[in-house]
């Protein structure tokens, strides 16, 4: 995807060298853990999934726990970063790797699983009707969300930028629009957890109504 088939600042954003500088921030080896400890508690609360897709991957660390957890699971990835995706291909359990906004596409039926982990966040406002129909159509059974929370919608400075992070009840949306998901389960991740700290994000695994 050419730069100018951006939509928006935010995309442009992570897509160049900002979105560069991430992946330098943010090793499999410092992250791993955590993320490992979050994925066996979520999948706990689930049966049956033999697919996953994450849209915003970046380098695939909470894909890497998840391979470990489920090995014999498709695992799929859409990443808006390119240097990022090239990483993301070059593992040899990844089944498909896509480069690109998860908001100027359409996706369906992609896996039983479908999740973000702090990238609603990152969105332009007016794009998360389509990232939301992106994550529900793309579910065959769960949809995952882990990201800030914050009961009314609120946009916070970003190291030094604005207009790049915002926080808002993602999940809460996500129930109100579609009628058919139900929450399964939620929790909180403590940046001073003793063991597992995470940037105290909080996760909502909903799932669709048999």
């Amino acid at each position: 995807m050419a730069q100018a088939d951006y939509k928006t600042p935010q995309e442009e954003f992570w897509a160049g060298d900002f979105g560069d500088e991430y992946i330098g921030r943010n090793t499999l080896e410092d992250m791993a853990p955590a993320r490992l400890a979050l994925f066996s508690k979520i999948f706990d609360r689930t049966k049956n999934v033999n697919s996953v897709m994450e849209f915003g991957a970046n380098i695939g660390v909470n894909l890497h726990a998840i391979h470990q957890l489920l090995p014999k699971a498709e695992i799929k990835a859409v990443e808006i970063n390119k240097k990022a995706t090239e990483t993301l291909k070059s593992y040899p359990w990844m089944t498909k790797a896509i480069n690109g906004s998860f908001t100027s596409q359409d996706f369906s039926n992609e896996a039983d699983f479908t999740f973000t982990s702090g990238v609603l966040i990152h969105i332009n406002p007016d794009m998360l009707p389509k990232a939301y129909e992106n994550l529900y159509k793309a579910s065959r059974k769960y949809v995952m969300v882990c990201e800030y929370y914050n009961p009314a919608p609120v946009a916070i400075p970003y190291r030094n930028h604005q207009d790049r992070l915002f926080k808002r009840d993602f999940a809460g949306e996500m129930l109100e629009t579609y009628k058919d998901l139900e929450l399964i389960d939620y929790g909180f991740c403590y940046r001073r957890d003793p063991n597992y700290p995470m940037d105290d994000l909080t996760w909502f695994l909903m799932k669709k109504k048999d």
